[in-house]
């Protein structure tokens, strides 16, 4: 069987504040959107540009605090060709990445940034 990752599904406070975060942070656009409103939640789909995996923002309608995220460290993951460029990026933005790093001796190096719920993004050199 051959299984494809189609989409990861974040709960958002405020679905505009999310949009833009992705939108402005990484360059996402909105693939669609579901509004559901008899049953109070809308669903957004974003995508980068030309790629088919998606981030679903679920907003509930009548949530009014913030979500637990816990201390799992769950995260997402993107790629880019220039860590260092993106990393001052977000710096300039005022999004307050935490400091480029890597493990060990390895080569890759990577920086984790928080979205506007809290979840966070790794960002990883490709």
């Amino acid at each position: 069987m051959d299984y494809q990752m189609i989409h990861a599904c974040l709960r958002v406070l405020n679905l505009e504040a999310s949009e833009k975060f992705y939108r402005e942070a990484f360059g996402f656009e909105v693939s669609r959107r579901l509004d559901f409103d008899a049953q109070g939640f809308t669903l957004c789909y974003m995508r980068a540009p030309g790629q088919a995996f998606e981030l679903e923002l679920t907003h509930n309608h009548d949530r009014d605090k913030p979500y637990e995220i816990g201390d799992g460290y769950s995260h997402i993951a993107l790629s880019v060709k220039d860590l260092e460029a993106s990393h001052r990026r977000h710096e300039e933005m005022g999004l307050n990445p935490r400091p480029i790093k890597g493990l060990g001796d390895a080569v890759e190096r990577f920086y984790f940034i928080a979205d506007p719920d809290g979840y966070m993004v790794e960002v990883i050199r490709a």
